[in-house]
């Protein structure tokens, strides 16, 4: 990338998602999409609402590309059946996103954009929120992983993060 400032921002994007759907790793269809509460998150529902997020916010937002309207809600209701498929749409999503952030105007980060539930919103706010918000589920994720271990009575690993 061209730009340092969004290839730093990025990177903190990535990292945060690709330890969370690490957090699915080894885990079955039951474990992705457990609940520790019948009105909490799962696994599978975190690693995919960050990449609807980010698709919504980077994509389409920041970077003006074309796509079909948002169900946030929609987010929290997804079920899966197991980890590859999740892994996969975070690389091709990624790929997408990268070659996208390096096609942005020189401007971009001071642009302002409109969105949806933020209302006017800089190009550098837009990396930061997302930064933010994917670090935060990341810590989620962590958390519930421990929470299912233990209702599953399995030992809780030591996190290297």
């Amino acid at each position: 990338m061209s730009n340092k400032e969004i290839e730093v921002l990025w990177s903190h994007i990535v990292r945060s998602q690709e330890h969370l759907i690490s957090c699915l790793d080894g885990l079955g269809e039951d474990d992705i999409n457990w609940r520790p509460l019948e009105n909490a998150n799962s696994l599978y529902v975190l690693a995919t609402h960050m990449m609807s997020n980010m698709k919504e916010t980077i994509l389409a937002i920041l970077c003006g590309q074309t796509m079909s309207k948002r169900q946030r809600e929609d987010d929290f209701k997804a079920v899966g059946t197991a980890i590859e498929p999740v892994r996969e749409s975070w690389n091709e999503l990624k790929k997408r996103i990268e070659s996208n952030l390096t096609l942005l105007q020189s401007d971009a980060l001071d642009k302002e954009y409109t969105h949806p539930r933020r209302g006017k919103i800089t190009g550098r706010e837009i990396l930061v929120v997302v930064a933010k918000h994917a670090a935060e589920h990341f810590g989620q994720a962590e958390l519930t992983l421990d929470l299912l271990r233990k209702a599953r009575g399995r030992p809780l690993p030591i996190h290297h993060f």
